[in-house]
């Protein structure tokens, strides 16, 4: 199958006796030399805002060299502008709810009938020999369970997905509180309470990623030294999540530089999933509001870039450790960015809308022996794509029961074609294709931006082509089985 053909809607249903059949499949373990360990880095709330990516002012050599040796995907799209949702599509390889509540519900489905929900990646590599591990943020919640403060064994996010799913939280006590923490185990209660932004002195411990990845370090010296399997180890990276805190080393390059203007700054006009940047607004901001506060979002921005340069070292002392451990050569290292994020664009500063800045995230790709590294590709892709080329490329048998397709075309050649993107939200669903974005309202009412255009996502241009809007209506319907 190429990468612009899709199977059919009635070739993604199946039986469930034929789930069950599928689940119940025993592989045998193979040997670590003949399978290669994957190392998947998931990046919160990362926009495109990498040097790699175009974005000269920013500092990620780390992330930047990871590119230079791999695939860069300049145009991959998540399935759903908030984490929870983007992340159920990314370990399932499947549409699924549009909520962050999105991978507790299918655990719910999974204890109730197991037979009617087919494996997750991390399973299905688990099943054909695999050690699966995973540190951090890597679900919705970080260390992957449920209770009030997010650390109940008996409320697992990804059943039979991990042999250990582990958040060490340091100073802030336990996973909710280090999923919003500042400097020095901070913990968010009020957030009117908490800055917005925060960038003190300090080694990267102060901050919650500097202790989760000390563990992942832990785990990947545990793992390179267990020859008998290959593994699969997932970090989560939190930052550059809100709030903006960082040690204050990762902002002074960005004190004194020159940021490029915010582009279509402004709230847009008629029906759009604009919405007001509540998760943004709701933290302590000093009565400032950066969609009238010039000086204030160019320094919000500054801080975010600080976060991106604080994850990029945290990438780099992953790929740092795996080449001491003498893995780097068998290992298929993956970056991915589990949605975008509005810096001011539209007058939004947050996720959650279904504009071009919410769904464009990084991806990277990088295994031994691809084909052109460092070149990039323009062609689409999306999320979903992830669980079977993964597959393919560590030569798994290819999960049937996945939406997406694989890359290894794109791998092998980077002009190889794509394939229209699709993603949700409660009350409104897009496509987008090469040259146009639908979005398409529960109540019938679309917006139609041509990207051709300048004026891009601003001038809502359905009313002029409703030929187009109805052809990528059918393409969208028929994607989601609607």
């Amino acid at each position: 199958m190429t990468t612009n053909q899709r199977p059919h809607a009635f070739a993604r249903l199946f039986l469930l006796a034929g789930v069950a059949a599928l689940v119940m499949t025993s592989v045998s373990p193979v040997a670590a030399d003949e399978k290669p360990n994957v190392l998947l880095i998931c990046v919160d709330d990362l926009r495109p805002e990498l040097a790699c990516f175009g974005v000269p002012y920013i500092h990620s050599p780390n992330i930047d060299r990871l590119a230079s040796k791999g695939r860069i995907f300049r145009r991959h799209y998540v399935q759903a502008p908030t984490c929870g949702a983007s992340r159920y599509t990314l370990l399932t390889g499947r549409y699924g709810g549009a909520s962050n509540g999105a991978i507790f519900q299918r655990a719910e489905a999974l204890k109730n009938d197991p037979q009617s929900v087919p494996p997750s990646m991390p399973a299905w590599f688990r099943q054909n020999g695999y050690t699966t591990v995973s540190v951090g943020k890597v679900s919705h919640h970080p260390g992957g369970r449920g209770g009030s403060d997010w650390n109940d064994d008996a409320q697992p996010e990804m059943p039979n997905s991990w042999d250990r799913h582990l958040l060490p939280a340091g100073p802030w006590q336990h996973p909710r509180g280090w999923m919003h923490g500042l400097a020095n185990g901070e913990i968010r209660r009020n957030a009117g309470d908490m800055d917005v932004m925060q960038a003190l002195d300090g080694p990267d411990t102060i901050y919650p990623d500097g202790v989760s990845i000390n563990e992942a370090l832990r785990q990947m010296d545990q793992l390179t030294s267990a020859s008998e399997k290959p593994f699969f180890l997932a970090v989560g990276i939190l930052r550059p999540h809100l709030p903006f805190g960082a040690p204050a080393k990762y902002l002074k390059p960005y004190v004194n530089a020159e940021l490029p203007p915010t582009p279509h700054p402004t709230k847009p006009e008629g029906k759009t999933t604009w919405h007001g940047s509540s998760e943004f607004m709701k933290y302590n901001r000093w009565n400032r509001n950066p969609n009238t506060d010039a000086e204030f979002a160019i320094e919000v921005r500054k801080h975010y870039a600080a976060c991106v340069s604080y994850a990029d070292a945290q990438v780099g002392r992953l790929l740092e450790r795996l080449q001491q451990a003498g893995a780097a050569e068998n290992t298929i290292v993956i970056l991915w960015g589990d949605h975008g994020w509005h810096l001011g664009e539209h007058a939004i500063w947050g996720k959650h809308a279904l504009f071009e800045e919410s769904l464009r995230s990084p991806l990277i790709i990088s295994y031994r022996g691809i084909s052109k590294p460092g070149e990039p590709t323009d062609s689409m892709v999306e999320t979903l794509d992830l669980f079977p080329t993964l597959c393919e490329i560590a030569e798994l048998p290819h999960p049937d029961f996945v939406h997406g397709v694989s890359l290894r075309p794109l791998l092998d050649d980077p002009a190889a074609a794509g394939h229209p993107a699709i993603a949700y939200r409660s009350a409104a669903r897009t496509i987008r294709s090469d040259t146009h974005r639908l979005i398409l309202h529960k109540d019938g009412y679309a917006e139609l931006y041509d990207h051709k255009s300048a004026a891009g996502e601003t001038k809502n241009v359905a009313d002029a082509h409703p030929s187009l809007v109805k052809e990528l209506t059918k393409q969208l319907e028929q994607r989601l089985d609607r």
